[in-house]
């Protein structure tokens, strides 16, 4: 029987599903592998499922290796060197498709509570300091009709540009590196400054890693309106967070909703100090039936492997 490891205590289902086959040894710890233990699993396992904190950097592809595939739990894989992979003769895939709306959801979340002021406002009947309602208390963001500048239009950028537009009537314009065309009212611009300058609020929904590492600089959020509200759903080293933090401390931009950091889950203490920032612990794809189907998925890309078939999902 294949040996699989799983690098976290998925959801029971993915586990009884992968025990129906395999022989599964469950890593229960909030910690991802680190380098060396990621060699060590792809040296003594036939199979991982593997997700995000698991550090599959080119180092743990070093050696003679046991492991066949990768199957990530997550359509993120910026913490698997997939080159190094390909070159060690591991398969990778990932979850496309089912985290879609869930994670888009979580942008309109962000999206509106951070132009309405909701933490805020929910800290503040928390702290029993609310004094009731008067005609310039907390004013905020009025989000329908607004601008929405969407950066990186694949699958979660179009599935908030179509809640934005059909939910809110906010015209929707999209920076991607590509030419991409899309089945509803949408206006692609030349530049991501272009983008930056014309929304009123723009969202982040690029994959993490590679070229897009720090893509929303100090530059790029200068091109921002003063009243522009930032939104990141995809990977915090898209973001520059110092030069997020200079911005949101003087003024520069209104407010930021972030639902990612860059060394999660350390989250730095100035955004924590900052009223106008609405932060989430990576809840993006946070509803058990999605990550039951995220995790189906996964291992339906090991058992695919198994049995010589290209993987569904591979990358």
């Amino acid at each position: 029987m294949k040996k699989l490891l799983l690098t976290r205590a998925f959801p029971e289902a993915n586990i009884a599903a992968a025990r129906a086959r395999y022989d599964v040894t469950v890593r229960d710890m909030s910690e991802g592998l680190t380098a060396s233990e990621a060699n060590t699993a792809l040296k003594e396992y036939d199979a991982i499922l593997t997700t995000l904190g698991d550090q599959f950097s080119a180092e743990a592809f070093e050696g003679d290796l046991r492991c066949g595939v990768l199957a990530n739990f997550g359509v993120g894989y910026n913490h698997i060197d997939a080159d190094a992979a390909k070159a060690a003769g591991v398969a990778v895939s990932n979850t496309p498709n089912v985290v879609t709306d869930a994670t888009a959801d979580i942008g309109m979340t962000l999206i509106l509570s951070t132009c309405r002021r909701a933490g805020e406002g929910e800290r503040l009947v928390r702290a029993d300091k609310w004094t009731g309602w008067g005609p310039t208390e907390m004013l905020g963001t009025h989000v329908t009709g607004k601008t929405v500048g969407i950066v990186g239009m694949g699958r979660i950028g179009q599935a908030v540009a179509r809640r934005c537009h059909y939910g809110f009537e906010m015209p929707v314009i999209y920076f991607n590196r590509s030419r991409k065309d899309v089945d509803f009212p949408a206006t692609q611009v030349d530049t991501l400054a272009d983008l930056m300058g014309q929304a009123d609020i723009v969202v982040v929904t690029v994959p993490g890693g590679g070229s897009n590492t720090n893509l929303i600089d100090a530059t790029a959020l200068a091109a921002m309106k003063p009243r522009g509200i930032f939104v990141n759903i995809a990977r915090g080293d898209v973001v520059d967070e110092d030069a997020l933090i200079a911005a949101l401390q003087a003024g520069q931009i209104a407010g930021a909703g972030l639902d990612v950091f860059v060394k999660e889950p350390i989250v730095p203490d100035a955004f924590r100090a900052m009223e106008n920032v609405v932060l989430l612990p990576h809840l993006g794809t946070a509803a058990l039936e999605v990550r039951e189907a995220m995790g189906q998925m996964a291992l339906d890309n090991i058992i695919a492997w198994h049995e010589g078939r290209p993987l569904p999902q591979g990358v």
